[in-house]
């Protein structure tokens, strides 16, 4: 009964994030077809698992969630630009994200590049609208901007490009996912907690459970990538080896990278010992490492 309550409650945290973003790109301007190519990939459904981390860190930290929804909105936008200059052909060229064709298969190469542009700088405008402090809101952006910047996302996409075709030592690929997929969850849970007003202390806890979180969601997409189907995935399956990617799952073999999913849940489930509320987001954790999709 407990994880039918979870499950829930996820969804309708789903559902007020949707509500939120499509406030969000309700209030920009149309021009040519800009506007519509974002939409089309900020809309296109998902996880939503970096907005819900804001708005449960917000929680679990004392906070009103729904004084954080831009702060849950900014960090969909920045994994949404993300994903769209992902697919490019000069980066993963990719043809299918979430069961749909990409965004330049729709829009060309040209538009995706500014739609991906657009929503960028529209997630620190979204920043300012916090009913917040403004040391808030300063807050806001320094995490943001750090964890999507060179030191976070964007440099470990430059490591993922230019690891391709040779073999990187474990601890490379570990610094390699920790900035391109780790960097922006953790910031998404260290948003919530400054939007709750929380202490060093909870900002430090709630920073250390989404890196070991982000770390095993990379894990577990990894084994996803050679376990699972392009119509349950959504989204091609085989090409990290084909694109001879560096992967958990051909530095350490199936087996072990199972385990090492395992060993990151339990350790993102211990850092969040020092909070009294923290019974969603262990389920979260415990939930992530267990999908198949």
């Amino acid at each position: 009964m407990e994880q039918d309550v979870f499950r829930l409650h996820y969804e309708a945290t789903q559902a007020r994030v949707e509500e939120a973003l499509r406030e969000q790109i309700g209030r920009m301007g149309r021009y040519a077809d800009l506007r519509e190519a974002m939409e089309y990939s900020l809309m296109a459904g998902g996880k939503r698992i970096r907005p819900v981390l804001v708005l449960e860190s917000c929680r679990m930290c004392g906070g009103d969630p729904e004084t954080a929804l831009p702060f849950a909105c900014a960090v969909e936008m920045i994994h949404t630009y993300s994903l769209i200059h992902d697919d490019l052909p000069a980066m993963d060229d990719d043809e299918l994200r979430r069961g749909r064709p990409t965004n330049h298969m729709v829009y060309g190469e040209a538009t995706a590049i500014l739609a991906g542009d657009g929503l960028l700088t529209a997630a620190f405008q979204a920043l300012t609208q916090a009913d917040l402090t403004a040391q808030q809101r300063v807050d806001a952006v320094a995490c943001l901007s750090l964890a999507a910047g060179p030191e976070g996302m964007v440099g470990g996409q430059a490591m993922d490009m230019a690891g391709e075709g040779r073999s990187l030592t474990r601890s490379e690929l570990e610094q390699l996912q920790s900035l391109k997929t780790g960097a922006l969850i953790a910031a998404a849970a260290e948003l919530g907690c400054i939007a709750a007003g929380g202490s060093p202390e909870q900002r430090e806890a709630v920073r250390r459970y989404a890196q070991c979180l982000g770390r095993a969601f990379q894990v577990q997409d990894d084994i996803l990538d050679v376990t699972s189907t392009d119509e349950e995935l959504g989204k091609p399956t085989g090409s990290d080896r084909e694109k001879e990617k560096n992967t958990f799952v051909s530095l350490l073999g199936l087996e072990r990278s199972r385990e090492l999913v395992e060993e990151l849940t339990a350790q993102a489930v211990a850092a969040l010992d020092g909070f009294s509320s923290r019974d969603f987001l262990v389920w979260l954790a415990n939930t992530l490492a267990q999908r198949t999709k």
